[in-house]
């Protein structure tokens, strides 16, 4: 498997075309498709889900320790196998939000946030999306307009870490159909496993669902965490 920075980003952005196969991708789907409608969050423009839960503590960053799921047990292995988050507290991810976009929705440019390590991976699923990519300034506040765009194939992984995590924000535009996709602004056309869908400049968005993969930093025990609950209540 072929690993290599995009080009034109601080060098802690990494592109894997392909990194699960068509077979895996449906698998993980039909999974996804299996949990409960309880268990999802509904927002505006997107739903998504959290495992193998939320967030708790007062500052919501502390996970209850629990297994990730045993459909992501390969892709958990595969990330480790190439040791992405050899640098972060637990060597592993222990976390995974799942989001679901059908065509014309987004997210808002944001930040991942202090409680997990600075490494995010986000395998893409039945659609692709394009990532926009805004820098801060000298305030600490975001740029009016992205200053580079990520294409996400189907099946693809990005990785990002180290400056990329720390000062940069990140969005997806609410539109239908993906424009102006060429070499001159894709940052990462030259690591794309399959040009050739998107030579037109043009691709129409599918509904797509993602997994962001991350290590949460402080991990609690159930007992040590109700405990802590009921000193509070």
């Amino acid at each position: 498997m072929s690993i290599a920075p995009i080009e034109d980003l601080p060098r802690s952005c990494y592109y894997i075309h392909s990194f699960i196969t068509a077979t895996e991708e449906e698998q993980i789907i039909n999974e996804i498709r299996r949990l409960p409608e309880s268990r999802w969050t509904i927002l505006s423009h997107r739903r998504l889900l959290s495992l193998p839960g939320t967030l708790t503590g007062s500052s919501r960053d502390t996970l209850i320790e629990t297994p990730l799921p045993s459909f992501l047990s390969s892709v958990v292995a595969r990330l480790k196998d190439q040791k992405f988050f050899d640098q972060s507290p637990h060597q592993v991810p222990n976390h995974v939000l799942i989001n679901e976009y059908k065509p014309g929705e987004g997210i808002m440019p944001h930040e991942d946030g202090p409680a997990y390590s600075p490494i995010t991976a986000t395998i893409s699923l039945g659609s692709h999306t394009v990532l926009e990519i805004y820098k801060k300034n000298e305030q600490g506040e975001r740029e009016p307009k992205p200053t580079r765009r990520i294409l996400q194939e189907p099946r693809s992984l990005l990785v990002t870490t180290g400056d990329m995590y720390l000062h940069t924000l990140h969005g997806i535009s609410e539109i239908a159909t993906d424009e102006n996709l060429n070499e001159q602004a894709i940052v990462n056309w030259s690591l794309l496993g399959n040009k050739e869908l998107y030579e037109s400049g043009a691709a129409e968005r599918q509904t797509r669902i993602s997994l962001t993969l991350r290590d949460v930093i402080k991990v609690a025990k159930l007992g040590g965490a109700m405990k802590f609950i009921n000193r509070r209540s």
